[in-house]
């Protein structure tokens, strides 16, 4: 796919970023708009490579046709890239900007040079997509008289509720916040994933006829029995709501927070009032330490910064990863490297430094006198890989004190809370997700299934989608006899039932 030889002319180029120093002085998306010809080079990087591992196990969660629309970039052809990336995506718009990309991760040009920029170009088709009009609202021709429930409207629910609705049924998602959206609208900062561009996605799922309620606190303010009886079918895709505590001395000081608290008040007030109410929790002239690495970690250092922050530092409790994949980790599988996010070159740009340490271990936090945090007590690590299983040990001697006024509890999610699945009999699996397998989706309650992070445990966007487009196909089984939705690792056209 691409120019044959391609891959051997050209270098790997991605679409830069607006300037750090610049963009850490507002909400506005991180992102410039690529020209047509850089896209069209990298398009042509795309090595007809015989078998494409990016759209293996290892790569893209949703079998992406990631050959055919580099080529059809590659030869102008915009279109047809757009109806090949709807083929198997709902929302290129979102895995183009929030997704880490496996699918770069398993590319065969990896083995030996820079992967071909899939995540750039993907984002281009959809956002080409949008400014010329071709993606429309589709209001199904006809209805099959059943009537389905979804509730949460992150991408999973989203993705079902989409799929659902082309099979001509009833949907209405409810969503317990006061937009819909989910982690896109909440959880994921304007800079990454600006929420007009989520807006411009509900409006035309709205417009095809999916009805949204929000406000809705199922479990809460709405009986989920009820639901279940009102409905044909009942699906879950509530999301790993839960997150990961740090239970040392000073938890309950004044000033430290979980990183939901911090990421969703900041945005529910950037977008109620550009922040002018003062709904949120604030970073500046504060010294922040964020506890954990990965998405979330990052996107509370690019918000502490946007604030003002006095300082940041970001705590990791592993090694520095390397620079590139050690033995044990060859391609195909992810590269567990080290790697600069847009926030750690933000940090760069704002102190000259990036903000994270590595091997770190928290003790406690320091009390102000006041019930206040002042300070985080942390303890060098050693880390013992040669057993298989990592063995730590702290270090004898390392104990520091790091000033904070403010920490940031970045740890990831233990799952689902359970208030939703408590009054229906929802039986959990060990790690207290909904119990369901992948494929079926089908709870041990008749009618009800559950998809996404509620059932697969804290991942990645881009498989919240494979979960809903899966489950809407099982879904559609129940309700008929039979599905020909297509869903992740199925082929197009083949009936389920």
């Amino acid at each position: 796919m691409g120019k044959p030889t391609g891959f051997l002319e050209y270098g790997q180029k991605h679409v830069p970023y607006r300037d750090a120093a610049e963009r850490i002085g507002d909400f506005g998306e991180i992102y410039t708009q690529p020209d047509t010809e850089h896209l069209t080079i990298q398009g042509a990087r795309c090595m007809d490579c015989g078998v494409p591992f990016c759209q293996s196990d290892n790569g893209c969660p949703v079998d992406n046709l990631i050959p055919e629309w580099n080529d059809l970039v590659y030869q102008g052809r915009w279109r047809e890239a757009l109806d090949r990336l709807h083929r198997t995506n709902n929302f290129p718009e979102f895995t183009g900007r929030a997704c880490p990309a496996p699918c770069e991760g398993a590319c065969v040009l990896g083995i030996t040079d820079p992967p071909v920029t899939i995540k750039n170009i993907e984002n281009a088709i959809i956002d080409r997509g949008f400014a010329e009009g071709w993606v429309q609202a589709h209001v199904p021709e006809n209805r099959s008289g059943k009537s389905v429930a979804i509730v949460g409207s992150g991408p999973a629910g989203l993705a079902a509720a989409e799929q659902l609705n082309s099979a001509g049924h009833q949907v209405t998602v409810y969503e317990r916040a006061d937009r819909i959206g989910g982690l896109l609208m909440y959880g994921i900062p304007n800079m990454k994933l600006d929420k007009n561009i989520v807006e411009r996605r509900i409006d035309l799922l709205r417009r095809s006829g999916i009805e949204f309620v929000t406000n809705a606190d199922v479990g809460r303010s709405i009986d989920p029995l009820e639901l279940r009886s009102k409905f044909d079918a009942l699906l879950l895709a509530t999301g790993a709501t839960t997150p990961r505590n740090l239970d040392v001395p000073g938890r309950s000081l004044s000033g430290v927070h979980f990183a939901m608290e911090f990421l969703t008040a900041n945005t529910k007030s950037l977008l109620d009032s550009n922040l002018a109410d003062g709904n949120f929790i604030s970073a500046k002239d504060k010294h922040v330490v964020v506890i954990g690495g990965g998405d979330t970690g990052a996107d509370c250092i690019g918000t502490s910064l946007r604030h003002g922050c006095s300082s940041i530092v970001n705590i990791e409790l592993l090694d520095e990863p390397p620079q590139t994949r050690a033995a044990d980790n060859p391609w195909p599988l992810w590269p567990k490297i080290r790697r600069t996010d847009y926030a750690h070159a933000e940090t760069e740009a704002r102190f000259g430094a990036d903000p994270r340490v590595y091997a770190t271990g928290t003790k406690a936090f320091q009390d102000a006198g006041d019930g206040r945090v002042v300070g985080v007590t942390t303890n060098r690590l050693k880390w013992d890989l040669s057993n298989g299983r990592p063995q730590m040990e702290i270090i004898p001697g390392s104990e520091a004190l790091i000033k904070a006024d403010l920490v940031l509890l970045a740890m990831g999610f233990l799952g689902p809370e359970h208030y939703v699945s408590e009054p229906l009999g929802i039986e959990l699996d060990p790690r207290s997700n909904y119990a369901a397998q992948h494929g079926d989706f089908s709870t041990n309650v008749p009618g009800v299934f559950a998809a996404g992070d509620c059932r697969r445990g804290q991942s990645l966007v881009v498989w919240a989608i494979n979960e809903g487009r899966g489950a809407a196909r099982a879904v559609d089984a129940f309700l008929c006899g039979s599905s020909y939705l297509p869903a992740p690792g199925i082929s197009l056209g083949t009936s389920a039932g």
